[in-house]
């Protein structure tokens, strides 16, 4: 399993809808309200052969209330 972090923006007001909707789909590992250009930060485990950005379109991205996303891939823990 590879871990990838997703960032979110959310519409104004829906950051709470979003986490819960998101914690419902019990696929994150952590999940972190955050400042700045974004207001929720995701710990996603997915599989080596995963195709990553099918994986946020169909998980992710179709929850009502998100405006916009940022992934940041993983290579190697220190």
């Amino acid at each position: 399993m590879k871990p990838i972090f997703v960032q979110l923006q959310c519409a104004p007001g829906k950051t709470y809808e979003v986490a819960d909707a998101i914690y419902q789909t019990e696929l994150v590992s952590e999940l972190y309200s955050t400042s700045g250009d974004y207001d929720l930060l995701l710990k996603v485990y997915i599989k080596e052969e995963q195709d990553i950005g099918k994986f946020i379109n169909d998980n992710i991205a179709h929850i009502p209330g998100i405006v916009r996303s940022l992934t940041t891939l993983t290579f190697r823990a220190f």
